[in-house]
């Protein structure tokens, strides 16, 4: 019997290790919360008098005791674990099976090494809860197993229903699979889904869901050569590149309506320096740069510059902790005529792009612009913070380059960029990640 300790920052991740390493048919001895972690002792080849003699699940009696003492609790433990044993094996195996009784049989119900090491893991639960606690130390100690053994069912039991999805509906596995490679995200991808037709054959697998995807990300359809810029605020976190693009929609309203009808307005007064950059690219375009301090200023400058085609407004990038953000919301909304745009970096991970999305969602932002395009490794973060809140898309940038890197968004482009970034990478998902994602109960979109 070999037995291995093994160590992570959770559960999911050790058990992982101990599924890479040892297989399917290993048996958890042991789970322990340490400070930098999850720790695991598992074993192959399982032995359960070996693992007795060891010392592992069941206490040795104490020395001062007598020996007819030490049997008779032995016995009792014995007997609690082995119930414990052959309650948690039912359930996990009726858990596999998707509630269908016992009698009946089942080819995809989990192997019995498998029963095992959960019902050993639950033994040791059982055996530390049977013991009356004498100190909060004992009952914290009891949660904590606990709260191991409960993650440990949990991944045990994704897995079982990712396993079960890749057996029975293949293509739409392949299609998350996919998904996945994308970067889109795991309620997104569902939703998306969703709507796949039911008779789906191999070769629409491949293409159809890159369709559906295009489909639910909404665009504008605004363009500077075409239509009227109007009085339009950039907004968003610092570092998504605002100014820049505020230099590039400025320099395509020159181009189409003169440096006369175009202006600039500066609202940031934290950053050093953010008032001379939008000025500099004034000076370049031979337009007119305004500040405003608050509500009161803007209106005021607004009011002089009616008439205007574009007015531009750059405001300070603030994060969504941040104090200066109400601040800020209370200035822009002193205006009605003023469209506001978020402005999202494509290169940000995918967890930031949503909570910006969500900061600034009270100030209600009527589209958003998807910058860095050219500094991504994936794209699928970003679409999926669009179509999850259903903004709509009006510009997208991929470079420094004034005017020339911007363009019009569109949505089929975007998903056929998303397609050959996928390309450069040769890593997969594996399955530990997909199990994760999927094979848990699928989450409502915002």
């Amino acid at each position: 019997m070999k037995i291995k300790r093994f160590v992570a920052p959770d559960m999911r991740q050790a058990m992982r290790q101990v599924r890479d390493e040892q297989g399917p048919d290993a048996v958890i001895l042991s789970t322990r919360r340490l400070d930098d972690g999850i720790e695991i002792i598992a074993a192959l080849d399982y032995d359960e008098a070996l693992v007795r003699e060891a010392g592992f699940g069941v206490d040795a009696p104490k020395r001062d005791e007598s020996p007819l003492r030490a049997l008779r609790d032995d016995a009792e433990r014995a007997a609690r674990i082995d119930q414990a044993r052959a309650a948690t094996a039912a359930a996990v195996e009726r858990a596999a099976k998707g509630g269908a009784p016992a009698s009946q049989p089942n080819t995809n119900a989990p192997q019995r090494q498998s029963s095992a090491a959960l019902a050993a893991s639950v033994a040791d639960v059982v055996r530390a809860a049977t013991v009356t606690p004498n100190n909060d130390a004992a009952v914290n100690g009891v949660r904590a197993e606990i709260n191991n053994l409960r993650e440990m069912l949990e991944v045990q039991l994704s897995t079982l229903a990712w396993n079960q999805m890749d057996r029975e509906q293949p293509l739409r596995a392949r299609v998350l699979r996919e998904m996945t490679r994308l970067g889109i995200d795991a309620d997104v991808a569902r939703a998306l889904c969703a709507e796949l037709p039911p008779g789906m054959t191999p070769e629409q697998a491949r293409y159809l869901p890159l369709g559906i995807l295009s489909r639910n990300i909404r665009t504008s359809g605004r363009n500077f050569d075409t239509v009227g810029g109007g009085v339009i605020a950039l907004v968003g976190t610092t570092g998504v590149g605002k100014t820049t693009t505020i230099a590039k929609l400025a320099a395509r309203a020159v181009l189409r309506h003169g440096a006369s009808n175009v202006a600039l307005i500066s609202t940031d007064q934290y950053r050093i320096g953010a008032g001379a950059q939008l000025e500099h690219y004034g000076r370049l375009l031979g337009v007119r740069v305004f500040n405003a301090q608050d509500a009161n200023s803007l209106r005021n400058v607004l009011l002089q510059l009616r008439g205007r085609n574009t007015v531009l407004v750059d405001t300070a990038g603030l994060a969504g902790n941040d104090p200066k953000l109400q601040q800020q919301f209370e200035t822009l909304r002193a205006t009605s005529d003023l469209r506001v745009c978020l402005v999202l970096a494509a290169n940000a991970q995918a967890q930031a792009i949503d909570n910006a999305v969500r900061a600034y969602a009270p100030l209600a932002p009527q589209s958003a612009i998807l910058t860095k395009l050219d500094e991504a490794p994936l794209i699928g973060g970003a679409l999926s913070a669009l179509i999850r809140h259903g903004l709509p898309l009006d510009y997208t940038t991929d470079g420094q380059r004034v005017p020339e890197d911007i363009a019009s968004a569109d949505a089929r482009k975007l998903v056929c960029l998303a397609a050959q970034l996928v390309k450069q990478r040769s890593d997969e998902p594996d399955d530990a990640i997909l199990a994760d994602r999927f094979g848990g109960v699928a989450p409502a979109l915002a």
